[in-house]
């Protein structure tokens, strides 16, 4: 079963022992925000995707759930 990119930003930041709020401030978005994008609620926009890739040092493949590698 191939994970979604809600799946893959939970599990990221949870490896990382991170709060949605941390992660969030990276992006400079709101906690609520964030949180709209792990549960699918708000689709990540582009620019978020390519911060995140780059801050967890995984490719956007990874992230969407393209690849387990």
């Amino acid at each position: 079963m191939k994970k979604t990119y809600q799946v893959r930003m939970r599990e990221l930041r949870e490896d990382h022992d991170l709060t949605q709020k941390e992660v969030a401030g990276v992006l400079g978005i709101l906690q609520q925000t964030y949180a709209r994008y792990e549960t699918g609620e708000r689709a990540l926009p582009i620019h978020h995707l390519l911060t995140l890739i780059k801050y967890y040092k995984v490719s956007a493949d990874y992230l969407l759930g393209l690849t387990n590698k």
